[in-house]
């Protein structure tokens, strides 16, 4: 994975290496998931450049600057969470009437529709990796994991209704430490969102895609 700070600069020694995960810290990790080695899940380095799939916690930026990236590129944007509201109404009622594991059942299927779309843009909901099935799709595709910090997540969702955020940062920072092993693990490349403008990541973003093309 590659990793890009908030200047999009790498330092002369390189980036230090991504923490490794730990096999079976998070529901639903079983071994085979992982290398051999327990480094981090397989994934194919042969893998086609498209779909563009953006991974990362809750209000990391996923959404808008996918949007961007997309349509600079000019290929399709999917958003999975709102393919999921269009197709069964609103995320917060479908937590509070059929509870999260109802929830994750209709973004697994969201997930696989969108990811059928070759050449796209895709943005993934924050928890959608914790699906062995969405990772195991993932490994086939190339990833860009978007990162921030809870003080940043504080400013942008002050009147958000998502319903794991309801207990507040704290909450957000537990989620975000839990399934950032996964992130880290999936991720073709990183990008810290905390600062800068989100034009400018997404153009970071589309510069890095056309010099893999």
């Amino acid at each position: 994975m590659l990793f890009l700070s908030p200047d999009a600069s790498r330092p002369a020694d390189g980036w230090p290496a991504a923490p490794t995960p730990v096999p079976g810290r998070l529901e639903g990790v079983s071994p085979e998931d992982v290398s051999p080695e327990g480094a981090e899940p397989r994934r194919d380095t042969d893998a086609p450049l498209y779909p563009l799939v953006f991974i990362g916690p809750m209000a990391s930026g996923k959404s808008k600057i996918g949007r961007r990236v997309a349509r600079t590129l000019r290929v399709p944007f999917l958003d999975t969470d709102k393919l999921i509201v269009a197709e069964h109404g609103p995320i917060t009622e479908i937590f509070a009437t059929h509870g999260e594991g109802h929830f994750r059942a209709l973004e697994r299927a969201a997930v696989a529709d969108a990811l059928q779309q070759t050449r796209s843009v895709v943005s993934l909901g924050g928890g959608a990796v914790l699906d062995p099935a969405t990772r195991a799709d993932l490994r086939h595709s190339t990833v860009i994991s978007l990162s921030t910090t809870a003080e940043a997540v504080r400013n942008r969702t002050r009147n958000a209704k998502r319903p794991l955020l309801a207990e507040g940062p704290d909450a957000w920072q537990r989620i975000y430490d839990e399934r950032r092993p996964l992130y880290e693990a999936l991720a073709s490349i990183h990008f810290d969102t905390s600062t800068r403008p989100v034009d400018a990541i997404a153009a970071d973003i589309v510069k890095w895609v056309r010099e893999q093309s």
